[in-house]
């Protein structure tokens, strides 16, 4: 296993990068990153629209959202491959064909977690800072976004972890993303298939695990600081 690390590390890492197209497992990462940030939006969005008391808001946001969660991601992806190239005219790579699959997937996923982080948080929140002149859209954007998305970093994270294991999908339109190109290494070197599939297995495994526990100890952490702040305000106890 030793010597077929140090064969291929390099192609494993970034594909045929700088004399080809990037890809393996820094196309995984870049993918991931971009998926996320580009459905964050999306999912602020469809949050505020699922929390709004407009029903013409609330209701196709809460279709779309249902609608795509309950389609399995392989059928966004070959969506994104069949339908953007008829609406457009233009066939897409593989690349943006995943991407866009990931964007739709993950903005529905996003909406639900910031609209329980959102809901989460004590009504009176938004009752006073209503009381205090602001409009609901500003009373979201300056008092209850910044408190939820706080609250919602251990979620987030877990959803990129979710994000890195959904890239390998693009193995169905032949994106060059880390399994793919464990799958052409083992098709050069043929005699160490499950020294290959190990070796992805664990860099899998250690990608996911850090991030999740990165998750974990942040989680623990604003649980002590929300835990903290209420005690840090209780006044003093008069001395007998």
């Amino acid at each position: 296993m030793i010597e077929l690390i140090q064969d291929y590390w390099l192609y494993f890492l970034v594909g045929q990068y700088p004399k080809g197209p990037l890809g393996g497992l820094a196309l995984t990462l870049l993918l991931a990153s971009l998926g996320l940030v580009l459905a964050f939006p999306i999912g602020v969005a469809l949050a505020l629209a699922r929390v709004s008391p407009l029903r013409a808001l609330r209701w196709p946001a809460m279709g779309l959202v249902y609608v795509v969660r309950g389609t399995p991601l392989l059928m966004v992806v070959f969506w994104a491959y069949f339908l953007i190239p008829s609406l457009t005219g233009v066939k897409t790579n593989q690349f943006a064909t995943m991407l866009a699959a990931l964007v739709v997937f993950d903005g529905a996923y996003l909406a639900e977690i910031m609209r329980a982080g959102i809901q989460g948080l004590p009504r009176g929140q938004m009752e006073s800072a209503r009381s205090c002149g602001l409009s609901w859209l500003q009373a979201m954007r300056l008092v209850i976004l910044p408190q939820a998305l706080r609250n919602m970093l251990p979620s987030l994270i877990n959803q990129f972890v979710s994000t890195i294991k959904e890239t390998s999908l693009g193995y169905v339109v032949s994106l060059a993303e880390v399994s793919f190109i464990a799958s052409q290494i083992s098709a050069q070197v043929l005699t160490q298939p499950a020294e290959i599939y190990g070796v992805l297995a664990l860099t899998y495994f250690i990608l996911c695990f850090g991030l999740s526990r990165w998750a974990f100890w942040l989680e623990r952490r604003l649980a002590r600081r929300r835990t903290a702040v209420p005690a840090a305000e209780q006044p003093p106890v008069p001395a007998a």
